[in-house]
């Protein structure tokens, strides 16, 4: 079933999880294994993340220098594939403009029809290492509204029946603006242009004041989208986090959390219990305010969103 779909049948909110790909070298049973533990809570969709290829220059006896591909992780394909064969549950594997032309776009959206993987996430992705701004491969998207419209147009190009929509398209949201946006008005504009282009569904980036969240659903339906707007989540785990999550993620985390986890320390356990308990604390609230779903970012850790979840759900 798409993702739209399900949003259309209302009733009670549901999780949703996201996942990141394993490195090379993980089993497929070792994979479905560490998901397992969330499928007692019924979750409707599993998003699997993409990951740009990485390049390598080594040196030759010569003194030249020839370039090779790296691949740390499975693909979000082959996870995707995976999942299904086990599980009574849709995926949807994120699609990226960053490092890929619109013909291998194209192709593998091909492969994902085939397939029977219905549902898909839009993102631009992010810039490689090195580059100040994104910048795309030649042939390739600049934005993920070009990759919405372009999901949009294979559909038209590819279906037996005029009109057909095959897949339900998500994209980002950023609650506290992208941080390449000049503010925040012009980052809901440039949300909306995305919407317009054919977006079923918007997930947000993860945030930790609920406050934000209300208000950003606030400014983007007086900005005319209508579309549901789905929260997104991330229990912090450790102290470390309140430094490297806002730095990674452009994002404010409220000084109440950020104290009560350099509180903690180097308390391990009570650092992921204050993590976990204000998370609980933001689901709970986000329920009672009617959010359609809730989408959880496990980041490949499942004991504290199992918490979470049997807690809210």
């Amino acid at each position: 079933m798409r993702i739209s779909e399900i949003l259309a049948q209302g009733g009670k909110a549901f999780p949703s999880l996201e996942i990141v790909p394993p490195l090379k070298g993980m089993t497929k049973n070792e994979l479905l294994d560490s998901i397992r533990p969330f499928m007692e809570f019924s979750p409707k969709y599993i998003n699997v993340t993409c990951h740009r290829d990485e390049y390598e220059f080594r040196e030759k006896p010569d003194g030249t220098f020839t370039r090779h591909l790296i691949r740390k992780r499975v693909s979000e394909v082959a996870v995707c594939g995976a999942i299904m064969s086990e599980f009574d549950i849709e995926t949807v594997p994120h699609i990226i403009c960053g490092g890929a032309t619109a013909d291998e776009i194209e192709s593998g959206l091909h492969d994902l029809r085939f397939m029977g993987i219905s549902n898909v996430m839009a993102l631009r992705g992010d810039s490689i290492a090195g580059e100040k701004r994104f910048s795309p491969v030649p042939g390739g998207y600049s934005h993920a509204g070009e990759l919405v419209s372009a999901i949009r147009r294979f559909e038209k190009e590819n279906s037996p029946h005029p009109g057909e929509t095959f897949f339900s398209i998500g994209v980002g949201g950023y609650p506290e603006k992208h941080f390449e946006a000049p503010n925040m008005e012009t980052d809901i504009r440039n949300l909306k242009e995305k919407v317009e282009a054919g977006t079923d569904y918007i997930i947000t980036q993860m945030f930790f004041d609920n406050r934000v969240y209300y208000d950003f659903v606030s400014r983007c339906r007086e900005a005319g989208i209508t579309v549901p707007i789905i929260p997104g989540l991330k229990p912090l785990s450790t102290a470390r986090q309140v430094d490297t999550i806002p730095e990674a993620f452009s994002l404010d985390i409220p000084v109440e959390l950020t104290d009560a986890m350099k509180k903690a320390g180097d308390d391990k356990e009570k650092a992921y219990r204050t993590g976990t308990e204000w998370c609980i604390m933001q689901c709970r609230d986000l329920l009672r305010h009617g959010v359609p779903a809730i989408h959880f970012y496990t980041m490949g850790r499942p004991r504290n969103i199992t918490e979470i979840l049997r807690e809210c759900f």
